[in-house]
């Protein structure tokens, strides 16, 4: 079901998208569950894919090169630019730029219910699992965009999960480390952050003036 919003979302702009768990349950629990989502994200980006979630799933693990049907789906348009992600184990952070007319809402809804029928199906459980409409606020500047990226990738450390970004595999910062092959990321910010890995890993690992900066994106964190 596409999510009609009454705030309606522009085609061109950059927004902080967040969406959490019923209850705060924890949705995310292993890597299978972390897999998952970052391919849903991998495939959903794709207006009108020509092939089912679950086939791409099938041919993408297989060995070799990659089939017609991975080669068409390659070629469909994108609803949807992703800059950055951080999936955690009751809720799940995005920065998207929105492509395509409601191509947020139509995206979201694909990733969202897509996980909702796999993890209901692995707990033999029914009913929604995802709290209400997912939250959005627009990003305004690239620097408020820069600091969004840091609050994304320090959110496992601020939750007390790892005592280091790099050591949380399911966000985007081992791609903004340039540490993932070309083939495997799902994020696209070189247009608008000109990042270049040292500099960066400095720039998040500075936390006192994290600290600080925090107050100028308070209003985009949505948590």
């Amino acid at each position: 079901m596409v999510d009609v919003r009454k705030d309606e979302l522009w085609n061109g702009q950059i927004y902080h998208i967040f969406s959490r768990s019923i209850a705060k349950f924890k949705i995310f629990k292993g890597e299978n569950d972390f897999v998952r989502i970052k391919e849903a994200l991998r495939f959903y980006q794709k207006e009108k894919p020509p092939l089912k979630f679950s086939r791409f799933l099938e041919l993408k693990n297989r060995q070799g090169p990659p089939s017609d049907e991975l080669i068409v789906w390659s070629t469909r348009d994108h609803l949807v630019q992703i800059y950055a992600h951080c999936t955690m184990p009751t809720h799940i952070h995005l920065i998207l730029r929105q492509l395509k007319e409601n191509g947020i809402s139509i995206f979201m809804g694909h990733v969202l219910n897509s996980y909702a029928r796999y993890l209901n199906t692995m707990l033999k459980r029914k009913g929604p699992l995802w709290e209400n409409k997912f939250k959005n606020v627009l990003v305004k500047t690239d620097e408020q965009l820069l600091h969004l990226t840091r609050y994304l990738h320090t959110n496992p450390t601020t939750a007390g999960l790892v005592s280091k970004p790099e050591e949380w595999p399911a966000s985007s910062y081992h791609e903004y480390l340039s540490v993932v092959p070309e083939n495997e990321r799902i994020c696209e910010f070189g247009e608008v952050l000109d990042i270049e890995p040292t500099s960066y890993r400095e720039f998040v690992e500075n936390q006192i003036s994290y600290q600080r900066d925090l107050a100028m994106i308070k209003k985009l964190t949505l948590e």
